[in-house]
């Protein structure tokens, strides 16, 4: 995905996005013998790295988006860093800390934009052996209601030809994602972990969540809009009065592994 849309939809993206459970990360931080350093790469506007940052001393949060960390959730263990896609293989390793000295590496809704050719041999470079873990994880659907969820799968539907590669991969769950790591008990390669992550959310937040979604800006870069004034009505009638308050479950899916010695 260009690094523009990206740019573009910064601001609504950190407003509209879920934070994850801390549950996650205790389970993952209890499958590193230890806990000093975390590399959370695509970290957008933080959500991951300051969950990781409960459980690991420092956290190095790497993005290509400069406009994205200009919105990222401050931290004292976070840092964040801006790293355009014309930095080395060997800078890239050396900013995070050198060969075999990461415990923990997670990428949340963020690895199927990577170049997984490029990317997977970092992993291995810099990920403590024995030890080290790499976890990433997607969510796909989002349910509220019968009703809702109906207009929801239309509206995804209406999105299908303009879809990325990348957007697949994460609408199919993981399920179709290389993931080349000995499993950690967390998923394997073709069979993610599947977990539900909880957000409380108004009618406006529904309506930012679905604004900050790739598909609607690479829809409107050609020329159509994914959320017509119609569509919005039929939501806005399922959703009952603007000012209630919903609980949208997040089905997502979570893959861990360790590098193959």
């Amino acid at each position: 995905m260009a690094d523009h849309l990206f740019n573009k939809q910064a601001a609504i993206y950190s407003e509209a996005r879920p934070r994850y459970p801390s549950e996650w990360f205790s389970m993952l931080a209890a499958l590193t013998p230890q806990h000093s350093v975390a590399w959370d790469v695509g970290t957008g506007n933080g959500q991951a790295a300051v969950g990781v940052a409960e459980q690991y001393k420092k956290v190095i949060a790497t993005d290509i988006s400069d406009e994205q960390l200009k919105h990222a959730i401050p931290h004292p263990q976070v840092q964040y860093v801006h790293t355009p896609l014309a930095m080395s293989d060997d800078e890239l390793v050396s900013l995070i800390g050198g060969e075999d000295s990461v415990d923990l590496i997670t990428a949340a809704t963020a690895v199927q934009w990577f170049d997984l050719d490029r990317f997977y041999p970092i992993v291995k470079r810099v990920l403590r052996k024995p030890g080290g873990i790499i976890a990433v994880w997607c969510y796909g659907s989002m349910e509220f209601s019968p009703e809702i969820d109906g207009i929801l799968r239309r509206f995804f539907e209406l999105g299908i030809p303009f879809q990325s590669q990348s957007f697949k991969i994460a609408l199919q769950c993981y399920k179709t994602l290389p993931f080349p790591f000995e499993s950690v008990g967390v998923g394997c390669e073709g069979q993610p972990l599947e977990l539900d992550m909880r957000k409380e959310m108004s009618f406006q937040g529904l309506l930012k969540f679905l604004r900050s979604l790739p598909v609607v800006h690479i829809a409107k870069e050609q020329g159509v809009d994914l959320l017509p004034e119609e569509l919005l009505k039929e939501f806005e009638r399922a959703w009952g009065e603007p000012e209630m308050v919903r609980t949208a479950i997040y089905k997502t899916y979570m893959l861990a592994g360790k590098v193959k010695l």
